[in-house]
Order: structure tokens, then C-alpha cells, then sequence
């Protein structure tokens, strides 16, 4: 009888013990890969087709962060659905510091605030790490419309109720809710005309079929220069250095009317801290670097190196701006 009282409890001392030990063990093995960070190679997931201009952007990232961190980046382009898909994959994925999310203002701002059920968080589901690449919009209209500034465009449109047409393309995109805010901003009514695509919408606009639109300078800078598209404002908080003669929103009389088209890296949610940081330092060293900044300028983008901490409250501020924009509006895709 002793002994088999004292043979349980014997099992159960041994049974926590182990516990116990293997409860400190795991801790440490995670430590200890977080201070190998990275020993393979790390996929960089695109939720959009190569060859745009996300694409571009997250080439140009991977390249910076191989050759700074020693290791292969592998781009997974997994387009559809807005990028939506690729993205919820990600926010589901081992939070190891191997499977990244290389998403833009569409994937991490914009669709959250017009999708019902897209089916992650961008705040919640990630762990923020750099801001790559921003640019701003250009605001052009048809030159045959009767008006060469923001000040102008307002009356005119207010003169005109419901006349004056804005193109996107497409319902939900950053261009067409650019338009919406400027709609709010301004009290002005102006119709939305969706298309499939930038290169229909600004056909149409070249054609006189529709009157405005808000573009990314890549596709528009070229068509201003040789007279085919009138440029009114740029809607970045600075003059656009492609544009330098177009005032901003701002300056145009309309006070915090910002928006920048951006792409950023980031993580699943619970990514340890450590490896967060140690991929934030090689990007921002890459957008300090004169080589980046040559290609930068080439490609009319811009570069912000900022903290994950800073970067966090970046995207925590643009998904407010568009959730009430889509709310004012009431945009919200099924």
C-alpha cells in the first residue's frame, strides 16, 4: 500500500516536471530561430499579376532585402479578386518571418473599407513592417472642359449639377473613391462612370466621353505634356516633382485633402517583434540607399523609411480616411 501510494505520485512529479521543461524548452527554440533569422529562403507573396505596378515595386523590395539579408526572396505573384485572396492567405500563414505579404493602398486600405466580407483585417491579422513606395494622384480633366483649377472645377461643377462625369476603373478602386472624397469634400455633384481598366477611362477622357479623373503621374504625366490631358492638382501633401507647376488639393483651397498611392510589407499577425525589426532595417536601408533612390526618381515614386511602429499608425489612419469615405458614400461591395 505505501508503495503504491508513493509510485503516482512519483509519475505525476515526473509528468509535471516534464511539462514544465518542455514549457521553458519551446520559448527558447523560438528564440533561437529568431536569432538565426533568415536560414531559408523567404516567400514575398504579390496578390496582383507581374509586370504592374505593384509587381515592379515588390521586385525592386526583394531585391533589396536578399542582398541585405543573405538570403533568397522569392516573389509569389497570386492575383484575383482585388488581391483579396492572396492577402487573406497570408494573414493565415506561420507567423516565421518566410511567407511576407507585399500588398498597396488597394489590398491594405481601400478594399477593406468597401468589401462586406474580404475576409481579413489589416490591422488585426498583420504585423506592419516598412512602407516601401509612394506616389501621388493627379486630378486631369478633359482640356476641352471650360476650367484649369480646383477653385474653377467646383464652380463649374456646382453651376452644373450632375453633369460633369469622373472616371475609374473600376467600382471600389483607390481612383474612384478618391473621386467620392473629393465629391465630399468639395459638395459638389458629380457622376461616377466605372470602366474596366485606367487605359478605357482615360481614352474616354482624351475622347470628351468623360470629363475627370484621379490617376497615378505614370500614366499621365506624357499624356499633360503634349496637351491631351489638362492637369489641375496633384493629391499629395507636396507638389509632385514630375508636376511641379500643379498645386495640391491643399493648396487648391481644399485642407486635408491627401491621398497617396503606396505599397508596404507586412506579416501575419504574432510574427515575433524581433524578426519584424530585423526586416524593417533591411528595407529602410535599401530606401536610404543612393542606388533605390535613382530608380525611384526614374520611376517618379517616392520612398518613406519608417518604423513598424510608425507605419502601423500610417495604416491605421488610411483605413479610417476610407472607411468614412465609403460610409459617406455607401460603397460597400457584396
Amino acid at each position: 500500500m505505501p508503495v503504491s501510494r508513493i509510485g503516482p505520485a512519483i509519475g505525476r512529479r515526473a509528468l509535471l516536471t516534464g511539462a514544465l521543461a518542455s514549457g521553458i524548452a519551446w520559448p527558447r527554440i523560438a528564440r533561437a530561430q529568431t536569432l538565426t533569422y533568415p536560414n531559408r529562403v523567404i516567400k514575398m507573396i504579390v496578390p496582383f499579376a507581374p509586370g504592374g505596378p505593384a509587381d515592379t515595386m515588390a521586385r525592386l523590395a526583394a531585391q533589396q532585402l536578399s542582398s541585405r539579408l543573405g538570403q533568397n526572396v522569392i516573389i509569389d505573384n497570386r492575383a484575383g479578386a482585388g488581391g483579396s485572396i492572396a492577402t487573406k492567405t497570408v494573414s493565415t500563414a506561420e507567423p516565421d518571418g518566410y511567407t511576407l505579404l507585399f500588398g498597396n493602398t488597394a489590398t491594405f486600405a481601400v478594399g477593406p473599407a468597401v468589401y462586406v466580407n474580404i475576409g481579413y483585417d489589416p490591422i488585426k491579422h498583420f504585423a506592419p513592417i516598412a512602407l516601401f513606395s509612394t506616389s501621388t494622384n493627379l486630378l486631369v480633366a478633359d482640356p476641352k472642359l471650360p476650367v484649369r483649377t480646383v477653385t474653377e472645377l467646383i464652380a463649374h461643377a456646382k453651376s452644373h449639377p450632375g453633369k460633369i462625369n469622373f472616371a475609374s476603373p473600376g467600382f471600389g478602386t483607390p481612383p474612384h473613391m478618391i473621386g467620392e472624397m473629393f465629391k465630399q469634400r468639395a459638395a459638389i455633384d458629380i457622376v461616377h462612370v466605372p470602366y474596366k481598366g485606367t487605359a478605357a477611362a482615360i481614352t474616354d477622357i482624351m475622347a470628351s466621353q468623360v470629363q475627370l479623373t484621379f490617376e497615378n503621374p505614370s500614366v499621365l504625366v506624357q499624356l499633360i505634356h503634349d496637351g491631351k490631358l489638362r492637369g489641375i492638382a496633384s493629391t499629395g501633401e507636396a507638389r509632385n516633382p514630375q508636376t511641379p507647376d500643379l498645386p495640391t488639393m491643399i493648396e487648391s483651397g481644399l485642407p486635408d485633402f491627401v491621398s497617396t498611392s503606396f505599397t508596404a510589407l507586412a506579416a501575419p499577425a504574432g510574427t515575433p517583434p524581433e524578426i519584424v525589426h530585423r526586416l524593417n532595417e533591411a528595407m529602410n536601408a535599401g530606401l536610404n540607399s543612393a542606388e533605390l533612390g535613382s530608380t525611384f526618381a526614374k520611376l517618379g515614386v517616392g520612398g518613406r523609411a519608417l518604423s513598424p511602429e510608425q507605419f502601423g499608425a500610417f495604416l491605421v489612419r488610411e483605413n479610417q480616411k476610407w472607411s468614412t469615405v465609403a460610409r459617406a458614400a455607401n460603397i460597400r461591395i457584396e
